[in-house]
């Protein structure tokens, strides 16, 4: 189960605008999440520091290492793309 990952972090369901390129390659562009107060926040230009293919329990996934202004603020995050279930996740 995908949402069934995270240890001390948590995360927040996004829908996300990904370019992919010839090779294959996916990279994230911008994206929207419901914040605490129910408003959909849409986070754009956002800094890919670095891409890792990862393993969630057995679940292949790319984890981006993130940076944005989100609220006024300068964040890093993670943004996780689960390759079988084609979903993304903010990891804050």
């Amino acid at each position: 189960d995908v949402d069934a990952f995270i240890g001390e972090e948590r995360n927040i369901e996004t829908a996300c605008s990904a370019w992919f390129t010839s090779t294959g390659q996916t990279m994230p562009r911008y994206f929207k999440f419901e914040d605490d107060a129910g408003e959909v926040q849409t986070v754009k230009d956002i800094l890919v520091k670095y891409t890792e293919e990862k393993n969630y329990s057995g679940i292949p996934s790319r984890e981006y290492g993130c940076e944005a202004v989100i609220g006024g603020l300068i964040r890093e995050f993670k943004l996780i793309f689960f390759l079988e279930a084609c979903k993304w996740v903010m990891l804050v």
